[in-house]
């Protein structure tokens, strides 16, 4: 992902060097967008459905309910954190940026969209590339495939519907081979979409990823700060924001380092067993489910993203498209991959959702390896904050002992057991 950072770079010399001439660049960078947007459906449809895979009737219980509402709500809480911050500081704006027109410049109602959001016919959903309609059915189907795997009184259809799940494991591993291809690619189309798109333009471009940094920072900080510390570990676990951070840090480190929520998990599960004493009954689900699941800090740097690049090609967003990237974030952010350059694609399917265009990725791209590694250490904290407070709620944590006394001995009289 680095060499998107130096092939932007070399796209901006090329681009303020030599000028308009430089336009003749622009096929191979639509090249790359194309390839973006053939893989956009099938990796919403496969990485959805594994990720409900790891639902189950059984872990639907006390455990899986209160890990799954509470990665719901912190995920739409941070694209609404993203938004707000975004509105309030308007990223992007006074670039005049030409390298595209937005798609559609009709905004649906919210009624409209709530609509909108259930298919007529999944197949044509699936055809014209609607993106919520396809989101809702592939939800709803993968649960209700999850619910046939574990209580079907038929073995075979038990066995048919776990080998459905394989097939969409196997997909989406075949998926992230072409993603790979692709980005590899993306070397190059960067910077050929920079060299092109910047023909002509002045250095407030470049300046204007700073801007974008600045403001996803800000919203992680912010989520971190309020949600996580404030209202989640200092509320509902009722212990020092500044211990369960102690007990983090090594997850956090991680995942800044490697910007993958999947290569940080079993640093995460040591954090959360050893620091945080949470028991495995708890941990052993929220967290693998929450490297895919919970994305609150893709969540603040989608939706900062949408505004920036609405903000770059002239088109405020009003609160209906608005909205509308807000429940694409949410549910998208189920299936997206916890890997590097995972963030590009879920962006190129907020951008189709906004209507706005695909040009921006390759901006964006510049700085996603900084995007990525913020964007990961909030997944990572938020992941090891929900497992806590539901590890309390169901009586798996020992709040005695690790990084909740200083890693002094248990306390008995603090100690929760796992009933």
């Amino acid at each position: 992902m680095y060499r998107l950072a130096v092939s932007f770079v070399l796209g901006v010399v090329v681009a303020f060097g030599v000028g308009e001439p430089a336009t003749v660049l622009a096929p191979i960078g639509d090249l790359f967008l194309r390839l973006l947007q053939m893989i956009v459906v099938p990796v919403v449809v496969f990485s959805l459905l594994v990720g409900v895979r790891q639902l189950s009737p059984t872990q639907m219980g006390r455990v899986g309910g209160s890990v799954v509402g509470l990665y719901a709500v912190t995920t739409t809480v941070a694209g609404v954190i993203g938004l707000a911050v975004a509105n309030l500081l308007d990223p992007g704006t006074g670039l005049a940026f030409t390298g595209g027109e937005a798609e559609s410049a009709q905004v649906p109602s919210i009624q409209e969209l709530v609509l909108g959001i259930v298919p007529e016919n999944p197949l044509n959903a699936l055809a014209e590339g609607n993106l919520l309609p396809i989101i809702f059915f592939t939800i709803v189907f993968g649960i209700a495939l999850a619910i046939a795997r574990d209580t079907a009184a038929d073995e075979s259809v038990r066995r048919g519907a776990e080998t459905f799940f394989s097939l969409a494991e196997a997909g989406m591993e075949a998926l992230f081979t072409i993603v790979w291809g692709v980005m590899e690619f993306g070397v190059v189309g960067v910077f050929a979409l920079v060299a092109a798109e910047l023909a002509g333009e002045d250095v407030g471009a470049v300046l204007a990823l700073a801007s974008l940094v600045g403001v996803v920072a800000l919203g992680v900080v912010i989520h971190i700060g309020l949600t996580y510390l404030g209202g989640i570990v200092g509320g509902l676990l009722g212990k020092s924001p500044v211990a369960f951070l102690r007990g983090a840090k090594n997850a956090m480190v991680m995942a800044f380092s490697t910007r993958s929520s999947s290569a940080t998990l079993p640093v995460t599960m040591r954090d959360a067993e050893e620091n945080l004493r949470i028991d495995e009954s708890v941990y052993g689900f929220s967290l693998p489910f929450g490297s895919t699941a919970n994305m609150d800090g893709a969540a603040i740097r989608q939706t900062v993203t949408v505004v920036f690049a609405a903000n770059v090609v002239g088109q405020p967003l009003d609160l209906g498209t608005q909205v509308s990237v807000l429940l694409v974030t949410v549910l998208i952010s189920i299936g997206t991959a916890g890997v590097p350059g995972a963030g590009l694609i879920m962006l190129t399917v907020i951008l189709q959702q906004a209507g706005l265009p695909l040009t921006v990725v390759g901006f964006v791209a510049a700085v996603d390896p900084i995007l990525g590694r913020i964007a990961t250490m909030n997944n990572v904290t938020g992941d090891l904050a929900v497992s806590a407070v539901a590890a309390k709620w169901n009586r798996a944590i020992d709040l005695g002992s690790g990084t909740w006394v200083g890693g002094g001995a248990n306390t008995a009289a603090d100690t929760v057991a796992d009933d």
